[in-house]
């Protein structure tokens, strides 16, 4: 049985040229790159090449606007907490009811410590955004806008842009947890009304424990890190050297295979989709199918679990999630499901196919060979099952 990995938005296989220009760097470039002798200037080097590299993937002006962590969640932490502290007399934030816990935890933390008042904006069942509620939400009291550039479960994607130009609107500053999006589609910041971008490495075969938060020159700033003058004072510590370097050059290549990502992972998104649809009865794809990231599907299934789909799946070598791998575990449909009001009998039942460019037909050709007689197998265990209408599924979400 070969094993069939379709959970790349929970994280990436390290890319072999990623580790090995990281390799030296364990070992015979070890300098500190804020040190003034040979071993440091040379890995300071390295630092900078890695950061132009991360520039041209992000189409940033400058590569100092730049600033390394050591997560995605480190740098949605920052952008909001700076923002709050930079912009006194602001002190309102207007996010989504559908981020990722990296936004939503702190927004809802600093709204019950009073240190902010936080405006959840909803989405339809297709995981849009209510643009009348945000434009009602922005006012001359809003410090931030923070909104995710892609959904991490359903792929889903904002108008980021345009959002962030009614937020210039208001004098607000405008920030995208952009950890899905960045290596999957075009990114140009240059020009744009993007104050603040943060991005994950491991997200784009790159290793874990490393990411970075883009502030554009001239936006408003306050570190969260005191301690040290490395990254120009804005975030102290010793740099991740390694991390930082592999990060570099999984930028590159993710430069190299985008075009890869928006015609054959697609196609083999969409082939693996179609099939399912096809050959299960009782299932709909989750989310916005026009305007979604090229290697996501989320396909809800009727009547059974997500744990035990999982559960068959990994028996027969695929790997799949039931949603964010960073809520896994709890038995609630996740908080994304609920937001677009997917009926329960189906948000229990949503798996999450996320592909990369590692897969081949191959992985597809398991998958839907494999599924339709696990969900026949689990419906009839069922008792929903049992007393369910097999007709056509009641949720029925509407394309504008």
């Amino acid at each position: 049985m070969r094993p069939v990995y379709l959970d790349n938005n929970a994280t990436t296989r390290v890319d072999p040229a990623v580790v090995e220009a990281m390799l030296p760097f364990f070992t015979e470039q070890f300098g500190n790159p804020s040190s003034i002798h040979s071993f440091g200037a040379s890995v300071g080097q390295s630092v900078k090449k890695a950061r132009q590299q991360l520039q041209q993937l992000l189409g940033a002006e400058h590569d100092h606007e730049i600033i390394y962590t050591a997560s995605g969640t480190e740098a949605d932490n920052t952008a909001i907490l700076s923002t709050l502290e930079a912009m006194p007399g602001r002190n309102e934030i207007i996010t989504s009811a559908v981020e990722h816990p990296a936004v939503l935890a702190l927004c809802q933390h600093l709204e019950k410590s009073g240190r902010a008042k936080v405006h959840y904006i909803g989405v339809d069942s297709l995981g849009r955004l209510d643009l009348e509620a945000y434009r009602s939400a922005l006012s001359d009291k809003v410090a931030l806008v923070t909104l995710m550039w892609a959904n991490n479960e359903t792929g889903t994607i904002f108008p980021i842009e345009a959002l962030a130009e009614l937020a210039k609107e208001v004098g607000a500053l405008f920030h995208t947890d952009a950890v899905q999006a960045v290596g999957k589609v075009p990114i140009v910041l240059k020009g744009s009304a993007i104050d603040m971008l943060s991005l994950s490495g491991h997200k784009l075969h790159a290793p874990k424990g490393i990411g970075a938060l883009y502030v554009k020159r001239g936006a408003r700033f306050k570190p969260l890190l005191r301690g040290g003058h490395q990254e120009r004072g804005r975030r102290a510590g010793t740099e991740n050297t390694p991390g930082i370097v592999g990060l570099g050059k999984a930028a590159e290549l993710a430069i190299t295979h985008m075009a890869d990502e928006q015609t054959r992972v697609k196609e083999l998104r969409d082939r693996l989709e179609k099939a399912i649809l096809q050959r299960v009865p009782n299932c709909f794809v989750n989310g916005d199918v026009r305007e979604r990231l090229p290697n996501t599907t989320n396909i809800a299934f009727e009547y059974v679990e997500g744990e035990a789909i999982l559960l068959h799946l990994t028996r027969q070598g695929i790997a799949a999630s039931s949603g964010s791998a960073c809520t896994s575990g709890s038995l609630e449909p996740s908080h994304v499901m609920r937001a677009m009001n997917v009926p329960f009998t189906a948000a229990h039942g949503s798996i999450r196919f996320s592909l990369s460019r590692d897969n081949v037909p191959e992985d597809v050709d398991q998958v839907i060979e494999a599924l339709p007689k696990i969900l026949e197998n689990l419906r009839e265990l069922s008792p929903f099952w049992a007393g369910a209408n097999k007709g056509p599924t009641e949720f029925k979400p509407v394309y504008a």
